[in-house]
């Protein structure tokens, strides 16, 4: 048996090139931020393993606000790494306010985690109730009933009974020329391993169609 020739997949390569680069951003800012040795490679899975969780809650339960605001958190985190590291920030003097953000970032993604994780779907609210709008109304008026009347007595002689009318056929049942000749070929197979002609009940359990249709069929093919 031969084995599928290996495809490289456009798609995939573009997201491995577009990840490494994001990380190594990230861990860019994070050491330039003082998070120096380990602590610098950590915060770029952190952040993709933040983006990763709110993107799954997000397919598997249906769009809510804790999972589009994680996110966000998440995708403005990474976006504002690229950006930094771009030449739009001296890596070598970083403002006191980045060094905040980044010493922050592991609690705050370790809530956002959290809550991701452990927290229920937004539940979907229930449509009110129609109401069913109340009219006032005064007492029925009490209505007597009429005395019953007599039958009238009919004096003409009573005419004979007619014939009743004949039934009226059953209009045919369309049958299309294929399902005759699926069918025609379930008849000759029966009649080639029992030796007898199949008969209607059989037919409609092979064909799996309606009683009419299949004493239509049944008719077609005697």
């Amino acid at each position: 048996m031969t084995r599928p020739a290996l495809r490289v997949d456009a798609v995939l390569v573009q997201a491995v090139i577009a990840g490494a680069l994001s990380f190594a951003h990230l861990h860019d800012l994070a050491a330039a931020a003082g998070q120096d040795g380990w602590k610098a490679w950590a915060y770029p899975i952190s952040v993709d393993l933040l983006l990763v969780a709110a993107w799954r809650r997000l397919r598997s339960d249906g769009p809510s606000r804790l999972a589009w605001c994680w996110f966000i958190v998440a995708l403005f985190a990474s976006l504002g790494a690229n950006v930094a590291t771009a030449g739009l920030l001296d890596l070598d003097h970083v403002p006191a306010w980045l060094r905040i953000l980044v010493a922050a970032w592991p609690a705050l993604a370790f809530m956002g985690g959290t809550l991701l994780a452990h927290s229920a779907a937004d539940p979907v609210p229930e449509p009110p109730a129609p109401t069913v709008p109340v009219t006032e109304s005064g007492p029925e008026p009490v209505t007597e009933p009429e005395p019953e009347s007599l039958p009238a007595v009919d004096d003409t002689p009573a005419l004979p009974a007619s014939e009743p009318a004949p039934p009226v056929p059953a209009p045919a049942v369309p049958v299309p020329a294929a399902l005759v000749d699926h069918a025609r070929k379930v008849a000759d197979d029966h009649r080639a391993r029992t030796g007898t002609p199949i008969d209607t009940d059989t037919l409609r359990a092979r064909l799996d169609v309606p009683p009419q249709l299949a004493d239509a069929i049944a008719a077609q093919l005697a």
